[in-house]
């Protein structure tokens, strides 16, 4: 007997197709009134699949009596109680590892994007604006000093790839990592050092606001922030007031406190480029990420070791 897979949140087609071919699927995007089907539902659900943003709270993993596994499309599952979900004997999965080298190129892009204004220039080209004068010179991006909170997977492949560019690396991260770049305990004295600040941190309470007032005003008037982490790691308001107050050079963001919504104070400032949420935003890498979260279901029920277990 196939067993019964709830689909949170609409997903890539391709993970559905494999879905519908494997499982009795429920898709609760599509229903009008999703509080009604769940209710309807819950006692057939054995599996959820979710994306990274949609929260899975307690009271929705107690209502499911038999649900066994929660599998989240995307790196971070902070929106997932994975502690209550191990007092239920639930397995949480994540995708790490197939988005590192999407995620990794979003983050220099925006660097190059944010250093060379491309959004910008391109807006100068298409309006015409080159007759009257030259582009306005920009600051070089090679050779620069790139600081990164967080060094894990993501983490490392930022600093190969801005290796390249001959940047001199430094790292904030809760412990020492076994790389050749220089530790910061401090993430004050880290946003001091550096031109480039690259936020590539894990989500959730324990990094809230992890980017407040005091890191911004270290980072300075020369500096540049980088998020391709997620939207509540830096304290949004304080961040708009210094782009607005030139306390910091300029910010490139792909993620926001409260996504889709992004502050028409940031959309108005010229000192920003603006991406949404698309870092991992490729074909491959979210096929990819779609195999994953059908892999890890199926090796569930199939008794099978789960490829990429949270809890």
């Amino acid at each position: 007997m196939k067993k019964n897979l709830l689909i949170m949140t609409e997903m890539p087609e391709y993970f559905v197709s494999l879905a519908d071919q494997n499982f009795n699927t429920h898709k609760l995007w599509k229903q009008k009134d999703e509080d009604n089907y769940l209710f309807e539902v819950r006692e057939d659900i054995d599996a959820i699949a979710v994306m990274g943003g949609y929260k899975i709270t307690p009271d929705l993993m107690k209502s499911m009596p038999n649900l066994k596994i929660i599998a989240c499309y995307g790196v971070g599952y902070d929106a997932i109680d994975v502690n209550f979900a191990k007092s239920l004997a639930i397995k949480v999965t994540n995708t790490p590892e197939v988005l590192n080298d999407e995620v990794a190129d979003t983050a220099i892009a925006l660097m190059l994007c944010v250093y060379k204004k491309i959004v910008e220039a391109d807006s100068f080209s298409r309006n015409n604006k080159w007759i009257g004068g030259d582009f306005p010179l920009t600051k070089k991006f090679t050779g620069t000093k790139l600081g990164i909170v967080g060094m894990g997977r993501i983490g490392k492949a930022i600093a190969k790839r801005a290796e390249a560019f001959n940047c001199e690396i430094s790292y904030h991260s809760r412990n020492k990592k076994h790389v050749k770049y220089r530790f910061y305990s401090d993430l004050k004295e880290l946003a001091k050092e550096v031109d480039t600040l690259c936020i590539i941190t894990p989500g959730g309470k324990e990094t809230e606001k992890l980017i407040n007032k005091d890191v911004l005003n270290n980072l300075g008037e020369n500096g540049v922030l980088i998020n391709v982490a997620r939207g509540s790691v830096i304290d949004q308001d304080e961040l708009i007031h210094c782009l607005e107050n030139n306390l910091i050079l300029a910010a490139g963001l792909d993620v926001y406190t409260n996504e889709p919504n992004i502050p028409e104070k940031l959309m108005k400032l010229k000192n920003t480029v603006l991406l949404p949420h698309i870092a991992s935003g490729t074909v491959e890498t979210r096929n990819a990420m779609g195999q994953l979260v059908f892999d890890n279901i199926i090796n569930y029920f199939e008794g099978k070791s789960l490829i990429s277990e949270v809890n």
